[in-house]
C-alpha cells in the first residue's frame, strides 16, 4: 500500500491529463521527426548504396547527426537558455529523425548476408568510432566557440562546490 493510498480523496490534488502537459512536446518531436527524416531520405537518394558497397549515406547521416547533437547539447545546456520545446524538436525530433542507427545495424546484417563480411566489419567499427568522436568534437569544439565569445577562453568553469573542473581548490 501506497502512502496515497491512504490520504483521504479529499486531501489528493487532480492530475492534469496526461496529453494536456505532453501534448506540445509529442507534437514538436513529431514535426521534427518528420524533418530529420525528410532530410536523411534526400541524402540517401542523392547517394544511393551500392550491393555489397561501403554505406556511405548511412554512415555520414549517422557522424553528421552526432557531431551536431554534441555541439547543440552545449549550446542549449552552456550558453542558451532554451525555451521548453526547442530540446525536444531539435535533439530528439530532428535528429533522431536524420540518423539512423537502425539502418547502420540492417546494413551490417545485409553485408555480412551477402558475402562482404570485411565491409560489414569495416562499417560496424568506423561508423562507431567515427560518431563517437563526433560527439565529443561537436561538443568539444562548440565548448571552446562559447567560451571565446563569453570571454572565459583559458579560464576554468567552477562547479557548485567552488573547485575547478578538475576538482582541485581554487
Amino acid at each position: 500500500m501506497s502512502a496515497s493510498d491512504t490520504e483521504p480523496r479529499a486531501a489528493r490534488t487532480p492530475r492534469p491529463p496526461v496529453l494536456r502537459g505532453q501534448a506540445p512536446v509529442l507534437a514538436v518531436i513529431a514535426l521534427g521527426g518528420a524533418l530529420g527524416a525528410t532530410g536523411r531520405y534526400a541524402l540517401s537518394l542523392w547517394w544511393p548504396l551500392s550491393p555489397g558497397g561501403f554505406p556511405w549515406a548511412t554512415f555520414w547521416t549517422n557522424v553528421i547527426g552526432c557531431a551536431v547533437i554534441g555541439a547543440f547539447m552545449v549550446i542549449i545546456t552552456e550558453a542558451w537558455s532554451a525555451p521548453r520545446l526547442v530540446r525536444p524538436f531539435v535533439a530528439t525530433g530532428v535528429l533522431g529523425g536524420f540518423t539512423t542507427f537502425s539502418t547502420y545495424a540492417v546494413d551490417i546484417r545485409k553485408l555480412l548476408d551477402s558475402g562482404h563480411p570485411g565491409t560489414g566489419l569495416a562499417y560496424l567499427a568506423a561508423t562507431l568510432l567515427a560518431a563517437l568522436t563526433a560527439v565529443w568534437l561537436g561538443a568539444a569544439t562548440t565548448r571552446r566557440i562559447v567560451r571565446r565569445h563569453s570571454g572565459r577562453e583559458g579560464s576554468t568553469r567552477e562547479d557548485e562546490a567552488g573547485r575547478t573542473e578538475g576538482g582541485n581548490p581554487s
